[in-house]
C-alpha cells in the first residue's frame, strides 16, 4: 500500500492535514519520548512506544535490544497497527530516541513509517495542541510483520565486518568514542572498536532539524566512505539517527548493531581502543 505520508520525514502541516482528512483514521502516531510517562504532554491521540519497557527485550541483560518478531508483532498490534495503517513516529527531545522505532518497524517489513521532523516542539510551535489525558486503548489492529534479514545485526556479524575492512560508524559522542569521558552506564569500558569511525548524531540535527539531505550526505561520506556501514552507539537508540542520515542520502547498505557499546563495550568483551 502506498504510504499516505511522506517518508521517512513528515513535516508538521503534512501531518496535520492527514489527520483531518478522509483517511485520518489510519495514522497512528507513537511518541517515544525517553522517561516519559501516557500523562506526558503529547500530540493528541498519541500512543507510547517505551523503549525501556515492553518495546524492547527485557531478557538480554542489555538495553534497548529488539524483541522477537512475534513479540513485536503483538505490541504492534496492540497499539491498533493494522495493515493498512501509517506510524508516525514522535518525541520531546528531537532527534534522540525516534530514529529507532522507525529503524525496528523497517527491519520488520513496515514501511509506512515516518518520524515527525521537529517532533513534538515543532507541533506545538506551529500552534497545535499538545495534552495530557491519556490516549484511551486503541482496537488491536492486524499488522502481519515480514522480517528482513541484515538490517538489525548481532557481535559477531560486526566482528565479521571489522575484519573485512567495512565501516562502523560509532553514533556516541567524540569523548565517548575517545574514551575521554566515562561511559554513562556502568561497567563498562571506555573508548571504541578497533577501526570504528565516530559519527556523533548530534552533529546531524541543527536547532531540532535534521540536516538538508546534501549536508546529511556528506557527512555520512566524509565518515565512512562508500562502501557498507554498520552504525552503533549506546544502545543501539541513537545508531539509528545515523542510519536514518545513511539511508536519506540513499544509502541501501547500512545495518544497525543492536547491542552496540552495551554489548561490546562490556569487561571481558572484544577489543577497545583509545584516542581519536
Amino acid at each position: 500500500m502506498t504510504p499516505l505520508l511522506p517518508t521517512p520525514l513528515v513535516p508538521v502541516d503534512d501531518l496535520s492535514d492527514a489527520l483531518a482528512g478522509p483517511d485520518g483514521r489510519r495514522i497512528v502516531i507513537l511518541d517515544v519520548s525517553m522517561g516519559a510517562s501516557a500523562a506526558d504532554p503529547h500530540i493528541p491521540g498519541a500512543l507510547r512506544f517505551d523503549l525501556d519497557g515492553p518495546m524492547s527485550d527485557q531478557s538480554t541483560g542489555l538495553p534497548h535490544t529488539m524483541p522477537a518478531p512475534d513479540v513485536l508483532q503483538e505490541s504492534l498490534r496492540g497499539l491498533g497497527i493494522s495493515a493498512d495503517s501509517h506510524v508516525v513516529v514522535t518525541e520531546t527531545d528531537f532527534l534522540f530516541a525516534a530514529a529507532r522505532p522507525w529503524w525496528m518497524l523497517r527491519t520488520m517489513g513496515v514501511d509506512a513509517v515516518s518520524i515527525l521532523d521537529g517532533g513534538n516542539p515543532a507541533w506545538e510551535r506551529a500552534g497545535h495542541p499538545l495534552v495530557t489525558e491519556e490516549t484511551p486503548e486503541p482496537a488491536p489492529g492486524d499488522l502481519v510483520v515480514e522480517p528482513r534479514p541484515g538490517l538489525l545485526v548481532d557481535e559477531e556479524h560486526v566482528k565479521r565486518s571489522l575484519a573485512a575492512g567495512e565501516t562502523v560508524v560509532d553514533a556516541r559522542s567524540r569523548a565517548r568514542f575517545a574514551g575521554i569521558e566515562p561511559e554513562p552506564r556502568p561497567g563498562l569500558r571506555a573508548g571504541h572498536m578497533p577501526g570504528a569511525v565516530n559519527l556523533p548524531y548530534t552533529e546531524l540535527q541543527r536547532e531540532g532539524r535534521l540536516l538538508p539531505v546534501v549536508d546529511l550526505a556528506s557527512a555520512v561520506d566524509r565518515t565512512a566512505g562508500r562502501g557498507p556501514i554498520v552504525a552503533s552507539c549506546g544502545s543501539g537508540v541513537t545508531a539509528c539517527v545515523v542510519a536514518l542520515a545513511a539511508v536519506m542520502s540513499g544509502r541501501d547498505d547500512v545495518a544497525v548493531y543492536d547491542g552496540s557499546w552495551s554489548e561490546w563495550g562490556r569487561q571481558g568483551g572484544p577489543a577497545v581502543v583509545t584516542g581519536c
